[in-house]
């Protein structure tokens, strides 16, 4: 085999090792996306009289839009991969098909010069005509030599052969695989244009109700006052108590587990859906408004458990006007909330497990029947990302 050819093949293989990997990857992911995708389609699927246009509603059909475009370039990456194996694949199908037809030549030639070097007489014809043993023995290395190359050139040939239709086989693979991505593709363009023209309905509807957007939104900051006032007067009640009876030991360890689980955290639901974001965030419907999120929101669809995402303590459960009830465990120096509950199942002072359940998230039928936990991290009174402590979907 020509060393060019040779060292192509070699790098056709590892860029397509190395492609493959990276393709399985992007499968893996663009898996996970339908599946939240259909999670999310489910969740908006709800009948008309249970379904009202509302901030929620349009945050569920915004995540939807950004699963979508995450998967349509999902499925970009996924072609763009696609085509540069089939043009690795074009290049090395030249040189094989150029090696291939140089060899069976080189070949051809061999054999002829064989013949013509014994002038056509059998191999042991022509040994035992030597004029004495040295050219005896020098003719039959000749033939041996001849023999092996001879195989070593055929085999040599074969292997060659095959892997020329391997590589037609993996060509033509490749541009079926291209064909069926770019029609799943344009699928998902179609709907992510239907869902757009959805989105710009439900917030020309919603920007008819200014004052009452407004009216929410002050709502929203009255129960984010409330929760941080609390924090406080927490904060304020133990650091007295702790003049006295300083944190334990086992509750300082904890504190410390909690901190080394950054990112790998438990969420606090089975299931559900990310709609709204921590810290400022630009109002989805009023222009030039934005909210400061003290947590984030998480919207399951139907009934959902409240469950707490590691070991710790409870340490407040009160009730807020107009928003259900709250609960606090402390996890050594720092604090975990969840707002939004009823039937709380703990109380103050209760040890906690990772997974336990804390009671469950109402359930807004007029919300189409979802669920949304309000769920925030402390470190003491300082506000952190709760998308940061938790497992990445």
């Amino acid at each position: 085999m020509k060393t060019g050819t040779f060292i192509l093949i070699m790098i056709v293989f590892c860029q397509a090792f190395l492609k493959g990997q990276t393709r399985a990857e992007l499968e893996e992911m663009r898996k996970k996306n339908l599946q939240e995708i259909e999670y999310v389609d489910r969740m908006l699927k709800t009948t008309a009289t249970q379904k009202k246009d509302n901030l929620n509603e349009l945050r569920v059909i915004g995540k939807q839009l950004n699963l979508r475009e995450k998967l349509i370039n999902e499925y970009g990456q996924e072609i763009g991969l696609l085509e540069y194996r089939i043009g690795l694949n074009r290049l090395a199908l030249e040189m094989l098909e150029q090696d291939l037809n140089s060899l069976k030549e080189e070949y051809a030639k061999a054999i002829v010069s064989a013949y013509k070097a014994t002038k056509g007489t059998p191999a042991l014809a022509f040994i035992l005509s030597s004029s004495d043993f040295n050219q005896g023995y020098k003719r039959l290395k000749y033939i041996q030599q001849t023999a092996k190359y001879r195989r070593n050139e055929s085999e040599t040939i074969a292997a060659l052969y095959n892997e020329l239709n391997n590589t037609k086989v993996r060509l033509e693979k490749d541009r079926k695989n291209v064909n069926d991505l770019r029609n799943r593709e344009e699928r998902q363009k179609q709907m992510l244009r239907g869902e757009q023209r959805q989105k710009e309905r439900m917030v020309n509807n919603l920007s008819r109700k200014e004052r009452q957007l407004k009216q929410d939104l002050e709502e929203k900051r009255r129960i984010a006052r409330q929760i941080e006032k609390e924090i406080e007067r927490l904060i304020e009640e133990e650091r007295r108590k702790s003049a006295t009876a300083p944190m334990s030991n086992e509750m300082r360890i904890i504190g410390e587990s909690f901190g080394e689980n950054r990112g790998r955290l438990p969420w606090p639901v089975e299931r559900g859906i990310i709609t709204g974001h921590f810290g400022l965030q630009p109002h989805p419907v009023l222009k030039n408004v934005t909210e400061d999120n003290i947590g984030i929101e998480i919207t399951s669809s139907g009934g959902s458990k409240a469950k707490a995402v590691f070991n710790g303590k409870v340490v407040r459960v009160f009730a807020i006007s107009g928003a259900n009830m709250a609960v606090i465990i402390r996890h050594g120096k720092y604090l975990t909330v969840y707002q939004n509950l009823v039937n709380v199942a703990v109380k103050a002072e209760d040890d906690v497990e990772i997974g336990q359940s804390l009671g469950d998230v109402y359930v807004d039928n007029g919300n189409g029947g979802k669920a949304v936990l309000k769920f925030m991290v402390y470190e003491e009174k300082k506000k952190l990302d709760p998308e940061q402590w938790l497992t990445k979907k």
